[in-house]
């Protein structure tokens, strides 16, 4: 017999409940398989780590090497089969080109024999006289070890073991400890040569080595802007958004104008006849479209948006309100930061490291010439994905960790009693429960890296062979496809992060919920977010047009050796990431609180049973913004019947 009522108890059951949102109320560990992965991934980078101090030499790549395998500037071991291996170069730390004037490159290296000098001829030696006074008054020996001084005009050989006369005069740059010739003819060919045609790594290091003090004054200035910055929008004000939207735009367009008239000044210069300085007007060509193409963007979206600014104002106070509760927040980015850089320079060092691994293995004449070890190319790429993940994982770990403390603080009842230490609550939160859930985010981000990646690569290794126009439009179309899957996961992964915080649920829930919840209530203050969202935007682009600008006047001083593509692109990106790791704090407060305000709607209604979470002034603020939604609305319905009446009306 059937129990009454037993058939909706079934349906009931059958039915799947809504869940509901707890704000705080219920914690558990989130995504365990995905640390354990993680952990896993992270025990073949440290074997790539020992496996690159094993097998590498980094001192091969950063003070060069001569021909018979030994480091300048260093105490060398012997080769077997090498017999001018193994010699003591402590004092010898200069590289130099026997043939520099006409040098050839054969498998990726220079035919020319190379030797470590203890100093650059600074000026031209004609005879073979001049080469061994030289050697005699400076100690540097130019011909072949094996050939003493005294017989550098007597050996029948000399021809041969000693430089190609007459040796130009070169200089010892900072490129490498390398002797640079300095006359314009042998210096066009060598800098081509040694620049253009030697392998990608050898080239973006070159660039970074030969501006590196520049480069670095670069990046202490757009740490100090974004320092600046930052504490701009935490005092922000109606006047300070015009003035600040104003020099954006003037910055915008300086830039481009810098930029244009540079190029004009490239075109026009008679006296161009190097290669480095054609490529280095190829480059300006080239960042002076896009900062064009940026500008013109910029510019209409800033139209677009200038009736929304007061009440930008409004949401930025808001937010400062929210942050001053836990002042240390705009501290957050210092300590990630300092993280990345230590995770960035271990990342170089084990990449030199692998760059080097090789065996030696003696040629002809008694030369040492280094073989790259099987399955080394593999090892890059693995590094590479390691780079990516853990770097998105810091940073996720921060945006976990600030939507933590945020949450902490709104889902509050006592106003005027702060929850203590937020900051190290939401940390202790996150490494007990969530570590997994910042690990599964910042995954899905680098799964839509790794292919522009590989197309990168692979359109760069195809570049210079014949392809027509529709496979270039293709691959520049799947680049933006995947620039757009990466923001907009960006963007997921930030409302999965906080939607953690509140219900403690893992990735894929969060996610969910937060989606669902958001569409619910994207009719509230989604204008007033976005325009606040672009103004945080326009905050990175002027700090990273500044640096960039201070990057511009810098290399236009030394047009000679440096090719400005490497040192300018990785000043630009520096000057972005850091703007945007300071700056990330208002971002991810901004969408934390938009998440919360909408969870307080979704569990509260306001009534004395169920009051908001939210303060007064955070509920007078959206009152504000429902009532001119409102008036627009009413505003817009009354034309269109007006619009209508006119047409309907009879013509006397």
């Amino acid at each position: 017999m059937q129990c009454p009522g037993a058939e909706y108890l079934v349906s009931a059951e059958r039915t799947p409940r809504k869940r509901e949102w707890r704000p705080q109320i219920y914690r558990k560990c989130t995504d365990t398989t995905w640390l354990f992965l993680f952990f896993l991934f992270w025990t073949g980078l440290l074997f790539i780590m020992g496996y690159s101090m094993v097998a590498g030499a980094t001192g091969r790549l950063l003070f060069g090497y001569d021909s018979f395998g030994n480091v300048c500037g260093k105490k060398n071991s012997p080769v077997e089969g090498a017999p001018l291996s193994g010699q003591d170069m402590t004092l010898k730390r200069h590289v130099f080109f026997m043939n520099s004037c006409n040098p050839e490159v054969k498998d990726v290296r220079l035919s020319s024999t190379i030797l470590c000098v203890s100093s650059c001829p600074e000026e031209q030696l004609d005879t073979l006289e001049e080469v061994q006074l030289f050697a005699d008054k400076n100690g540097s020996f130019l011909c072949v070890y094996s050939l003493n001084s005294i017989n550098y005009t007597q050996n029948p050989n000399a021809d041969s073991l000693c430089p190609r006369l007459p040796v130009p005069p070169s200089k010892s740059f900072p490129l490498f400890n390398r002797c640079v010739p300095q006359t314009p003819e042998c210096y066009s060919l060598f800098a081509s040569v040694l620049i253009n045609d030697v392998d990608t790594l050898h080239q973006i290091l070159s660039g970074i080595m030969s501006g590196r003090d520049t480069i670095l004054g670069l990046c202490i200035l757009a740490l100090a802007l974004s320092l600046a910055m930052m504490f701009t929008f935490w005092f922000i004000t109606t006047l300070l958004v015009h003035i600040f939207i104003a020099l954006t735009i003037s910055g915008l367009l300086f830039v481009c104008g810098v930029l244009w008239w540079l190029y004009y000044d490239y075109t026009h210069d008679l006296s161009i006849e190097l290669d480095t300085e054609r490529e280095n007007m190829k480059c300006l060509l080239g960042f002076a479209l896009v900062s064009t193409v940026i500008t013109a963007v910029l510019l209409s979206l800033i139209f677009v948006f200038r009736k929304r600014i007061k009440l930008t104002v409004e949401l930025f106070q808001v937010i400062n309100k929210a942050i001053s509760n836990s002042p240390f927040l705009l501290f957050q980015p210092l300590w990630t930061f300092a993280i990345l850089i230590f995770f960035w320079v271990l990342w170089v060092a084990v990449l030199l490291s692998l760059g080097t691994a090789g065996a030696a293995q003696v040629i002809e004449g008694g030369q040492v010439e280094y073989k790259p070890i099987l399955g080394i190319r593999y090892m890059w790429w693995y590094h590479l994905i390691g780079l990516i993940w853990t770097s998105e994982f810091i940073l996720a770990c921060q945006q976990m960790t600030v939507a933590g403390a945020l949450v902490t603080c709104y889902f509050n009842r006592n106003k005027n009693d702060p929850p203590d230490r937020p900051i190290l609550w939401s940390l202790s939160t996150l490494f007990c429960y969530h570590q997994g859930t910042a690990i599964k985010g910042s995954f899905l981000i680098t799964v839509a890296r790794i292919p522009r990646t590989i197309l990168k690569y692979i359109y760069n290794t195809l570049k210079d062979k014949q392809h027509n126009a529709w496979s270039t439009y293709m691959f520049r179309c799947c680049f933006c496809c995947f620039w757009c899957l990466d923001k907009c996961l960006c963007h997921l992964n930030q409302n999965a992060y906080a939607a953690t915080a509140i219900n403690g649920t893992d990735f894929c829930t969060s996610a969910k919920d937060a989606l669902k919840l958001l569409s619910k209530n994207s009719s509230h203050f989604t204008s007033v977010n976005c325009f606040g969202d672009f103004i945080i935007f326009l905050g990175k682009v002027l700090v990273m047009c500044l640096t960039v600008f201070g990057g511009l006047m810098a290399f236009n001083y030394n047009r000679d050796l440096q090719v400005w593509a490497v040192p300018l692109l990785l000043v630009a990106f520096f000057a972005y990431f850091v703007a945007h790791s300071f700056l990330s704090v208002f971002e991810t407060v901004l969408d934390a609180l938009f998440l919360c305000f909408a969870a307080d709607l979704e569990t509260n209604d306001g009534s004395s049973e169920k009051p908001y979470f939210m303060d007064q002034e955070f509920l007078s603020f959206v009152k504000r913004i429902n009532k001119l939604k409102d008036t627009r609305a009413q505003g817009e319905e009354n034309s269109l019947r007006n619009e209508e009446g006119t047409e309907l009306q009879p013509v006397v």
